[in-house]
């Protein structure tokens, strides 16, 4: 496992996370990048629990994933069925995600974002606009840039879908579908590729 583990998360994570894996039975299985999910976890028919992440995320990012699916894992064994973000997962996630939060695991410049996220976690870290730029670096995939980058009024496209972008709401940005014309509401961070 240890070498499995080496490629996906930061080194100094790896004897915290094989202890959790170890003493919860975790089955773990690395998946290919999913465009809806990083991670999910499932209650398999003959009662095994598996827990799958995505293989395309960073270090920082996939260790958080892998410890958001330990904790409905653990959950699941605490409590059986709860629902899947309420509040016994968010305090199992929190007290799981208290070791990792040391520099020697994530950079300086991404605890703070963890820690607030952190005080009351969501179904996604993508929800938190900070935390989820923090974990990128600020960098969106090749090719692609953020929403928020796009100039207003321009096109771009989004899982292979035409918008054009407009005025930013509290959180969000209005998009214009320009198939249907109905108006999307995106995530400042979602990625997209700008339409010259």
């Amino acid at each position: 496992m240890k070498e499995t583990l080496i490629k996906y998360i930061p080194k100094k994570a790896i004897p915290l996370v094989e202890y959790l894996i170890n003493k919860h039975q975790v089955n773990l299985k690395i998946v290919s990048q999913r465009q809806t999910k990083h991670g999910d976890f499932r209650l398999m028919p003959d009662g095994r629990m598996l827990i799958t992440v995505n293989n395309n995320l960073n270090h920082y990012q996939f260790l958080l994933t892998l410890i958001h699916e330990i904790a409905h894992h653990v959950t699941h064994q605490k409590f059986g069925r709860v629902q899947p973000h309420g509040k016994e997962w968010k305090t199992v996630f929190q007290h799981l995600m208290l070791p990792f939060l040391e520099p020697e695991i994530y950079p300086t410049q991404i605890l703070p974002y963890l820690a607030n996220y952190l005080k009351n976690p969501k179904a996604s870290t993508d929800t938190d606009v900070n935390l989820s730029l923090a974990l990128r670096n600020g960098k969106a995939e090749p090719g692609k840039i953020f929403i928020f980058e796009v100039p207003n009024g321009n096109v771009f496209q989004f899982k292979n879908r035409l918008y054009k972008r407009g005025n930013k709401r509290r959180t969000r940005y209005e998009c214009l579908n320009l198939t249907n014309k109905r108006v999307y509401l995106f995530n400042q961070n979602a990625e997209v590729l700008l339409i010259q």
